[in-house]
């Protein structure tokens, strides 16, 4: 979120003309230019366009919109950004925490604080706001519970229940194993799964195959990686294929779906706590 932010600072180009019709039906809901009297509805809007049309990713501007909306929800569409002080704002990050009724963690708080700052910000910059009333909100510092790891104990067991799964005289699933084996050997997260595709396998080496963890956008270019696989995981790959009628992604599920077997792993081999990635 810091490179959001320091984006944010810098962007000064005008917006450009709509080109579409449905562009130019959202720029004629909205003033041609922000003030203090600009309803809150209509400034996220602008800012969605800001962000929409500037160097962010999907993910960013889905995230800071969504916290925006949860503004309105607290503030109302009509309330004029003018009236929208630091105390207002203060009294909403509260209300996250302990009236709106759904659960809030830190790290959740803190981004929408991030978010908070970046749209003040911005409304400021662009001469819209003549002060930030997000501006002297300070950020707490969150500090990130270190995850369980399972003992040499846990994973056997692990192990023996998706050996199991994979066994089953009923309804034999070699999902389970392919996916438990694939995270104790390499360490990658459940998206990541769900982006390796077949291409991304480097078989050509029965006993030494390896795994490539490709990423679509350029900016996480630096994050790919070559990792090692066990090759009695090759051995059961066909298995696994041609119960799921694997033909390009590995996993063809979303990483919810990974989840969810996981879980299934986790409370037959009996762990204390659910198994995740």
């Amino acid at each position: 979120m810091t490179d959001a932010n320091q984006q944010l600072a810098l962007f000064d180009r005008p917006e450009p003309e709509p080109s579409t019709p449905l562009d130019r039906a959202r720029a004629a809901q909205r003033p041609a230019r922000l003030n203090a009297h600009t309803s809150l509805s209509n400034a996220v809007g602008a800012y969605h366009d800001h962000l929409e049309n500037g160097d962010f990713s999907p993910h960013t501007v889905k995230s800071f919109i969504y916290d925006l909306n949860i503004l309105i929800e607290f503030a109302g569409p009509t309330r004029p950004i003018g009236q929208l002080a630091q105390r207002d704002l203060e009294d909403f990050m509260n209300w996250l925490v302990n009236g709106r009724g759904v659960p809030c963690n830190a790290k959740s708080l803190a981004r929408r604080l991030t978010t908070l700052k970046a749209f003040f910000r911005w409304l400021t910059e662009i001469g819209a706001l003549s002060a930030d009333p997000a501006a002297p909100i300070a950020h707490k510092p969150v500090s990130t519970p270190l995850p369980d790891i399972l003992t040499d104990e846990q994973v056997e067991q692990v192990l023996a229940a998706a050996s199991q799964l994979r066994h089953n005289a009923q309804k034999p699933d070699a999902r389970p194993y392919i996916l438990v084996t694939l995270l104790l050997k390499t360490g990658i997260k459940k998206n990541e799964c769900a982006a390796i595709t077949l291409e991304h396998l480097d078989l050509s080496d029965p006993e030494a195959p390896s795994l490539w963890i490709r990423y679509q956008d350029p900016r996480y270019h630096h994050k790919e990686r070559k990792l090692k696989l066990e090759p009695r995981w090759v051995r059961v790959l066909p298995e696994y294929r041609a119960q799921y009628k694997i033909e390009h992604t590995l996993f063809p599920c979303t990483p919810r779906t990974l989840e969810y077997v996981l879980a299934d792993v986790g409370q037959l081999a009996n762990l204390p706590r659910q198994l995740s990635s």
